[in-house]
């Protein structure tokens, strides 16, 4: 019967033909009509008929001329053609502010450099120029129409603690993308890949996308932070191969290839610090001697050839130094008391506490991180924020003493004065 379906409707145009000859002889069967009276109406009508001749050319000239524009403007983006039944969306939601999204959505993306960069600036300390060198190469590559592969691949190497990680989150917040994060510690083992690019099937967890697969499928414009890539095991990093050359990952799970054209790539790594600091600061002013000498000290310290080969920029961050690394220290140090429900008082910590940190960074250079210390502050303050929190006090100020950091309460008033003062 399902064959008979196809050559039904191939004979539908035939069947039609032949019901309207049926029913016209029935109808003349019906009303009685002769050969001789038919014929005698066809000569009544004869002078109408080279009039409906021509109108019916007419129309039908006119109705291909139509389709034929209305065909080309369709196709230029310019109308969409209407049927007679009302659409779904025009039912159901702004069907024309769809189409205003899709259309922008497909425009060339054109973002402002000098904004991006100083809103970067403004949150990651101390790399003014790795923020000014970031927004300039998104503004060229955001602009591409055509592209095979992500909008960039970047690599941010540097000591810990100078802000690569905060860096790339800060982008996806500026340029409004979400953001999809994963340590590379983590994915170690060979088998680590899985946890990515999915299972093939009948292993476990092939019933589910992997974490970066499916992410990309539901956010191809994310930014995608590969925090210490170096740590990877070589197999994972061979799957990353075809999303930056290829411009697609493939899921194990189903086959099926995600696209990567309108993800930004981030990878941070610690390795070879001292080379590239020392690099950097030498060659500031020769980017492209830069580069190079960067991918071979890189190459040196062990980094996988394939990966720096399809790199579009490496990024060099400075060691933090002088009140940089207090801005640090008081940034985190907000963040930590921000983490317990409280605020800090408009110069409420104790500058003796930044300074020391200045000057341990100082003698421990490289090797030591604001963030660290900021850990041993909590772990001395943390009853006494607590207390504070207990007592409904919204403010506190940091104080360091004998017996070591504590918070203490401040007073609501008083800190309104003292912001009058200032």
């Amino acid at each position: 019967m399902k064959a008979l379906l196809p050559a039904l409707n191939r004979l539908m145009p035939v069947m039609m033909v032949i019901f309207l000859i049926l029913a016209s002889l029935q109808a003349a069967a019906s009303l009685h009509l002769s050969l001789a009276s038919l014929s005698h109406f066809m000569e009544w009508c004869g002078p109408a008929f080279p009039v409906l001749t021509a109108g019916s050319s007419l129309l039908a000239l006119a109705g291909l001329m139509f389709e034929t524009r209305a065909e080309r403007l369709a196709r230029k983006g310019l109308r969409r053609r209407r049927g007679w039944m009302m659409d779904v969306l025009a039912r159901l939601t702004n069907r024309t502010a769809l189409e205003e999204m899709m259309a922008q959505e497909r425009r060339e993306t054109v973002i402002d450099a000098e904004e991006l960069a100083a809103g970067m600036r403004a949150r990651v300390i101390g790399q003014d120029q790795v923020c000014e060198d970031i927004a300039a190469q998104l503004r060229r590559r955001m602009a591409l129409q055509v592209r095979g592969k992500p909008v960039g691949i970047f690599l941010l190497a540097g000591p810990p603690g100078t802000g690569k990680t905060y860096l790339a989150k800060q982008m996806a917040r500026l340029l409004d993308r979400p953001l999809l994060h994963f340590d590379m510690t983590q994915m170690s083992s060979p088998h680590a890949a899985t946890q990515l690019f999915g299972s093939p099937k009948g292993y476990v967890g092939s019933d589910t996308f992997g974490k970066l697969t499916g992410g990309l499928k539901e956010k191809p414009d994310a930014v995608v932070l590969l925090d210490e890539i170096e740590k990877a095991h070589p197999d994972v990093f061979k799957k990353f191969l075809t999303a930056w050359n290829d411009g697609h990952v493939t899921e194990a799970s189903t086959g099926q290839q995600v696209s990567t054209v309108r993800s930004i790539f981030v990878l941070t790594s610690n390795i070879a610090t001292e080379a590239l600091s020392e690099i950097a600061d030498r060659l500031a002013d020769e980017p492209d001697r830069m580069r190079a000498e960067s991918v071979e000290a890189l190459r040196q310290a062990g980094f996988a050839p394939e990966v720096l080969n399809r790199l579009d920029r490496i990024f060099v961050f400075r060691s933090l130094t002088g009140l940089d690394v207090a801005r640090v220290a008081a940034l985190e140090i907000e963040a930590m008391i921000d983490s317990y429900g409280l605020k800090v008082e408009t110069g409420g910590i104790d500058p003796t506490l930044l300074f020391e940190v200045m000057r341990r960074q100082n003698r421990m250079g490289a090797a030591a991180s604001a963030r660290d210390l900021v850990r041993s502050i909590e772990d001395m303050m943390s009853d006494s924020l607590i207390s504070a929190r207990q007592q409904g006090a919204k403010l506190v100020r940091v104080v360091s003493g004998e017996n070591g950091v504590t918070a203490e309460i401040a007073n609501d008033a008083e800190a309104q004065r003292a912001r009058i003062a200032r």
